[in-house]
């Protein structure tokens, strides 16, 4: 049986499957979040070996970067600052600290409250990474262009900030409830 062909020409693959079946959204392959998922893996597939080599995941190197940029941190601001889950988070803080890259303890302020600093050998271990890393960046930088990067991160801070004050669906009527 021949495939179908849409009003654009096409034979009807994914991207059109919603529009061919009457659905009123615009093709998977054009919807923003699709779009954000594919140029992230773009750019992860570049850092993936490199952390592969380290003996590095990728949340654990997020956590990593993210414990360098502060002297120490609320765990729960950590899995804000590195977009984790709490349960993810305690696993990977679990094996960061057994293998002495991570150092934690409780909060003088609040004793139910721990706090999180990346420890000597962590740093080092960036250390370690970082060259490569930049390189990887040099490298997506001359492929992309230094200016089309910046706008591009200019853009996408934009995006957030502006999407930061949207309401979203279900959110604000579980807070009316507390």
């Amino acid at each position: 049986m021949a495939a179908k062909k849409s009003p654009d020409g096409s034979h009807g693959g994914a991207g059109k499957a919603g529009e061919m079946r009457g659905v009123p959204m615009r093709e998977f392959s054009r919807s923003l979040p699709m779009s954000l998922l594919r140029a992230r893996e773009a750019v992860m597939r570049q850092f993936r070996p490199s952390l592969r080599n380290h003996g590095l995941t990728e949340q654990q190197w997020r956590i990593l970067r993210a414990l360098t940029a502060v002297e120490t941190i609320e765990v729960t601001e950590l899995a804000r600052v590195a977009f984790l889950l709490g349960p993810s988070l305690s696993r990977i803080l679990r094996d960061l600290e057994a293998r002495d890259l991570v150092e934690r303890r409780t909060a003088e302020a609040d004793l139910r409250r721990g706090v999180v600093s990346i420890s000597p050998k962590g740093l080092k271990l960036i250390e370690a990474v970082a060259p490569t890393s930049e390189a990887i960046y040099a490298e997506i930088t001359s492929r992309y262009g230094a200016r089309k990067l910046a706008e591009l991160q200019d853009m996408l801070g934009e995006l957030e900030r502006s999407l930061a004050a949207m309401e979203v669906a279900g959110e604000g009527d579980a807070e009316a409830d507390e």
